[in-house]
């Protein structure tokens, strides 16, 4: 049952194909998640020293691994990317990436134009046993308490490693105030790193949000995501603020880019 905003399903057998091809791209995606895990990052440990040499190779494997999975969901014709300038994301190093969340496939898109992306990651998705073998090796995990994880992300931008953040936490329901964490802001203020703010738009994401169906797919076109990138935003012009003021606005300021269309509905977490 589609959602009351979304058009009716005009083409029944080419919904059903890219339903199936949703389904195929996740099992293609444990799978090669396993192989990584089992047969490549051992490998690459031997010849990669020390551990944080392994960690940056790793991450641009990864990154090569995304946009090689991203080709083939668009040869399948499931999924497209749009981006406004590939090299600029490329380019960029030491910068907190502040980003939507609409849908499970936003870090795959991050990862692919980010070769030294960093992140932190739910607690949740360490309990998966297809993905924790590289989540527990290359990234940051939301266990530590929050002094331990603003010195590891600072350690991480100071490597000049990107590091991602959707500041909802979760995806962005299709309903209600969108609800955002300031932590972002707070590492920001740490590091003195500047945020760089981008939007994930494109078609809707239906069957890839948040309380979604597996069975459910856009009703009439194929996934297109659309990605564009805000200007940076420097911390230190709030740092003679009050904290817990610098971090309020920098979290407005980032949140404008993001949610443009949402503003007198946002609701901050305090």
């Amino acid at each position: 049952m589609l959602p009351p905003d979304l058009p009716s399903i005009t083409n029944k057998p080419l919904y059903a194909y890219r339903v199936l091809g949703k389904w195929f791209l996740f099992f293609i995606f444990g799978l090669g998640s396993l192989v990584l895990v089992i047969a490549v990052f051992p490998f690459m440990r031997l010849l990669f020293h020390p551990r944080e040499r392994f960690k940056k190779y790793g991450r641009r494997f990864v990154s090569a691994c995304m946009r090689f999975f991203i080709s083939i969901m668009h040869f399948i014709g499931v999924v497209n990317i749009e981006t406004d300038n590939r090299e600029s994301y490329r380019k960029l190093s030491s910068k907190i990436v502040v980003a939507n969340h609409p849908s499970l496939l936003d870090i795959v898109m991050l990862f692919s134009l980010i070769p030294n992306a960093d992140c932190i990651v739910n607690t949740n998705l360490d309990r998966n046993f297809i993905v924790k073998g590289i989540i527990r090796q290359l990234y940051i995990l939301n266990s530590l308490d929050l002094e331990k994880i603003l010195l590891a992300c600072a350690e991480s931008l100071k490597q000049g490693n990107c590091l991602i953040i959707f500041p909802e936490g979760t995806r962005t329901p299709r309903q209600g105030k969108i609800i955002l964490k300031k932590g972002a802001a707070r590492i920001a203020l740490y590091s003195g790193c500047n945020i760089v703010p981008m939007h994930i738009g494109g078609t809707d994401k239906y069957g890839l949000g948040k309380k979604d169906p597996w069975t459910g797919f856009n009703p009439r076109e194929r996934y297109v995501y659309s990605i564009s990138m805000g200007n940076e935003i420097n911390p230190e012009k709030y740092r003679d603020l009050p904290a817990t003021k610098a971090v309020r606005a920098i979290t407005k300021e980032t949140a404008v880019f993001l949610f443009p269309a949402n503003e007198t509905n946002r609701k901050e977490n305090a």
